[in-house]
């Protein structure tokens, strides 16, 4: 679904498919580099990250394996509820991987702070962060996003992953929802 198919759902847009598109090669060929020979394990978290997960593995050249979590503290809100919850656990094991976490946004930091801290608790070898999105002006917990496609504004977004009440996830792009759709 392209943007302009919800136009009028959108204040503003943030980024096209052709923008995001070449941040995510970028993104790869430095994931390329870094975990060179150490295939890395993608631990994608659901629901919001399958697109950046898809993109961003088909544009690596190395070896990795990819599992998923599942993760909330949202509900069916606009804002974080500030109660984590692990809706679904990984697969496989991270003992000794080098685990690098797919997100599709870091808006406060508090559900990437509690799960980093829960997967550290199970002895990879190393933890980054690779992120769509992050919203610098709304984090309470600082965390480290080795790998971030844009900064955007503190706006309630849609599109690449993120939705409202389950809508618009398939938008190609990331635009900013317009108040008059969740007011």
């Amino acid at each position: 679904m392209n943007l302009d198919d919800v136009r009028s759902d959108l204040s503003q847009i943030l980024y096209t498919e052709a923008q995001i598109q070449a941040r995510v090669e970028e993104l790869a060929a430095q994931v390329d580099e870094d975990y060179a020979g150490r295939d890395p394990l993608l631990v994608g978290i659901l629901n919001g990250a399958v697109m950046m997960m898809a993109d961003l593995s088909r544009a690596l050249t190395i070896h990795c394996e990819m599992d998923w979590m599942a993760i909330s503290s949202y509900g069916s809100g606009i804002a974080s509820s500030g109660v984590v919850r692990i809706l679904k656990d990984m697969n496989v094991s991270v003992v000794d991987r080098h685990v690098l976490i797919v997100e599709d946004i870091v808006d406060t930091g508090l559900t990437l702070s509690y799960l980093i801290e829960n997967l550290r608790s199970r002895n990879p070898a190393s933890i980054e962060v690779c992120a769509g999105f992050r919203k610098p002006e709304a984090a309470r917990n600082h965390v480290h996003v080795k790998y971030l496609g844009f900064d955007i504004p503190s706006d309630f977004v849609v599109g690449y992953g993120l939705d409202y009440a389950g809508r618009y996830r398939n938008l190609k792009g990331l635009g900013v929802l317009s108040p008059s759709v969740y007011s």
